[in-house]
């Protein structure tokens, strides 16, 4: 089996400076992007995250590996078209991953935590799901080994995407280039999908090619700057409650269900729906409200 460097933690020193120039360049510009107790918080859960992953990846790396076993082709890692195939399937499984765990709650009571935060930087990138694995996420990427990427191959293509999508936690770059902009996601395109804003709530689900969303229709334009943060707040800075809030909240939903249909939408319909309407989905908020006004924030 071929061996691919784990370049994530490698990667762990390199995050820690970056933050610590984009901290320097907010003191000289004066600006608010940081809070101590916040970064504090997404570090511990981006460490978190780094030790869960050394056990739940091992459960990956043997499922696509079962898989791998009764592929209906053989895709060389040693090509280069090979690799940029991966990419494209990589990123591909990606969008609709993400783009599910927006509208499926089960999934979402993982991904919340990296919504959690109420500031956007570089810190916030690292603030990750501890349960994403073992509740199912990597089902996403199945297809790839049953079709002949190799195992090794795909989890090594999943961190070049993570790597990729730190930089773009930053309020420090405004644009890239209009053609790259229009190709790969990119911070104005990211700070998009963390907004609480009503219209910008489930939108730019890319990871590195925001092409995907303009197909799929969701691609929504940085038009203001961005609340961040969720549309009800966790309000701690204690990670392991962060990391379990959404869980609880699941919990005590499903002990105030009233038949087997609600706990079933309350486990896999979409986050904020409720049996009495006491709080809303996406949708709903967007049918409610029909025009959706621009505040009267920053224009990009």
């Amino acid at each position: 089996m071929p061996q691919f460097p784990d370049i994530l933690s490698q990667a762990v020193p390199g995050f820690i400076l970056l933050i610590v120039v984009e901290v320097i360049y907010a003191v000289k510009m004066q600006r608010e992007l940081y809070e101590v107790k916040d970064a504090a918080t997404s570090i511990t859960l981006g460490l978190g995250n780094l030790l869960s992953g050394f056990v739940t990846k091992l459960l990956v790396l043997a499922t696509f590996s079962i898989i791998y076993k009764y592929r209906f082709f053989t895709i060389p890692y040693n090509t280069w078209w090979a690799w940029l195939l991966c990419l494209l399937a990589d990123d591909f499984s990606y969008y609709w991953f993400h783009r599910i765990s927006h509208s499926v709650r089960w999934f979402w009571a993982s991904h919340v935590v990296h919504h959690s935060s109420e500031h956007y930087n570089l810190a916030a990138a690292l603030r990750q799901t501890w349960t994403g694995n073992i509740t199912g996420a990597f089902l996403f990427w199945t297809w790839m080994p049953l079709i002949g990427f190799h195992p090794g191959m795909i989890m090594f293509m999943q961190a070049i995407s993570l790597l990729y999508q730190f930089w773009i936690h930053t309020e420090a770059i405004n644009k890239m280039p209009r053609w790259y902009e229009f190709i790969f996601n990119t911070p104005s395109h990211h700070r998009v999908h963390h907004g609480s804003d009503l219209l910008y709530l489930d939108k730019n689900h890319a990871g590195i090619l925001i092409i995907w969303d303009r197909m799929f229709g969701t691609f929504q334009p940085e038009l203001y700057r961005p609340k961040y943060g969720l549309t009800k707040n966790v309000k701690t800075f204690n990670p392991v409650k962060v990391a379990f809030h959404e869980w609880i909240n699941i919990a005590r939903d499903l002990r105030k269900a009233q038949t087997w249909k609600d706990c079933w939408n309350y486990l896999f319909n979409s986050p904020g729906w409720s049996h009495d309407g006491s709080t809303k989905t996406t949708r709903q908020l967007r049918s409610e409200n029909k025009k959706v006004r621009l505040p009267n924030r920053t224009k990009v």
